[in-house]
């Protein structure tokens, strides 16, 4: 039998009772061939200590949980000399990178799609040497997602986050001053959203690009340059469309290095829904090729070369 470790989150979404999901994980793997070592995250960062510590004789290492308990566990096989193969079941509240890779709402069916799977190695995407999978952001109203009540997404699931953004939306809008630099290249400019993504979903809009590949090396980068409300109102379609980088209040770049200078008020970022602060005003983004998952092969001719 193959030895597996599956890090969960137990607070993470609307999960059935404790003891009913260790069994039903149990039993499916079994039928895969694997014995189960099961290690519970109960506060931040838990999951990259658990990963960063397992004994190299691990052959898959599954994370459950939401957006943010695959982050850590990402961080933790980073910090790990034998990097270890991993997998992700979803069970948050949003689910961005659960839904790119094909997954349903059921995890014994997508338990099951993941064990059926093919290995890749996966581009990870690090802002000043911290990884995050599918999304690095920041501006106006990008803190609803960790900025969200607990409670709001335990009665709500995910339409917590539109009474929680209801509440936002009445803010005035922000700008924020940069120098940045990239492909060589340097400029400046006042951005209403700065958004670094390795992913076609993010906030649980699906297509936000049509052409995104999670193993060519490169990142996406759009920098919002809308000054009014009505401005952002008007890109919402292209959202839906796979259009956003033909909006005039759009600059677009694909690349493998940025860095950003921030020359007024700095805010936390958003990574991965979760958030990020750090005293530094610069900010270094580059993309490394050293972690293999397992992957449901539904989604791998869209989002693998």
């Amino acid at each position: 039998m193959k030895k597996c470790a599956i890090v969960y989150n137990p607070n993470s979404g609307k999960r059935n009772k404790n003891e009913t999901f260790v069994n039903n994980v149990h039993k499916i793997l079994k039928k895969y061939q694997y014995v189960a070592n099961f290690f519970e995250t109960r506060e931040q960062n838990d999951a990259t200590k658990i990963v960063s510590e397992l004994e190299d004789y691990f052959e898959l290492v599954i994370l459950v949980g939401g957006d943010g308990t695959i982050n850590e566990g990402i961080a933790g096989n980073l910090q790990r000399k034998k990097k270890l193969l991993l997998g992700f079941i979803p069970m948050g509240t949003t689910n961005d990178v659960g839904a790119m890779y094909g997954y349903t709402k059921n995890y014994k069916k997508n338990l099951k799609m993941l064990l059926e799977g093919k290995k890749k190695v996966i581009d990870i995407c690090l802002i000043n040497e911290k990884p995050f999978i599918y999304v690095a952001c920041i501006g106006n109203y990008v803190d609803i997602s960790y900025a969200t009540p607990r409670k709001l997404k335990e009665k709500y699931g995910k339409f917590a986050y539109t009474l929680y953004g209801a509440k936002k939306i009445t803010e005035k809008l922000k700008h924020y001053e940069i120098e940045y630099e990239v492909d060589g290249k340097k400029y400046s400019g006042k951005f209403s959203f700065i958004f670094i993504t390795n992913g076609n979903r993010v906030a649980g809009v699906n297509g936000i690009y049509n052409d995104v590949k999670l193993d060519d090396g490169m990142f996406e980068v759009a920098l919002c340059t809308a000054k009014r409300k009505r401005e952002l109102l008007k890109m919402l379609p292209s959202l839906f469309t796979m259009n956003i980088k033909s909006e005039k209040e759009i600059i677009y770049y694909r690349t493998n290095h940025m860095s950003i200078t921030w020359k007024d008020n700095f805010e936390a970022w958003s990574i991965d829904g979760e958030e990020y602060k750090e005293e530094k005003r610069i900010f270094n983004f580059s993309v490394i090729r050293e972690i293999e998952v397992l992957v449901p092969i539904k989604n791998i001719k869209k989002l693998f070369q």
